[in-house]
């Protein structure tokens, strides 16, 4: 399996967690100039299927409307109002 069909697989979760070691890595001080950069680009490629991620999911919530007393808001046909997340921007 190639390294983008891997990355497309990872959980936003292990994404993070393979991050964490990059950095941990990265601070030890004992990595070669050729495989920090590698890291790097890794890195990069994380954070960038994790912002691919945060923004899939964003676009999957809703917020439910709510009246001034706090109770949801409804349509005519008893569905609750929603909008769309606000983007995180």
């Amino acid at each position: 399996m190639t390294q983008q069909k891997e990355l497309e697989k990872m959980t936003y979760e292990k994404a993070i967690g393979r991050l964490e070691e990059i950095l941990e890595r990265l601070n030890d001080r004992v990595v070669s100039l050729d495989d920090s950069l590698a890291l790097y680009e890794e890195a990069n490629q994380l954070m960038k299927h994790c912002s691919n991620k945060l923004k899939q999911a964003e676009k999957k919530i809703e917020i439910i409307k709510k009246d001034s007393g706090g109770a949801p808001l409804l349509h005519n046909d008893g569905s609750l109002q929603t909008s769309p997340f606000p983007p995180l921007n």
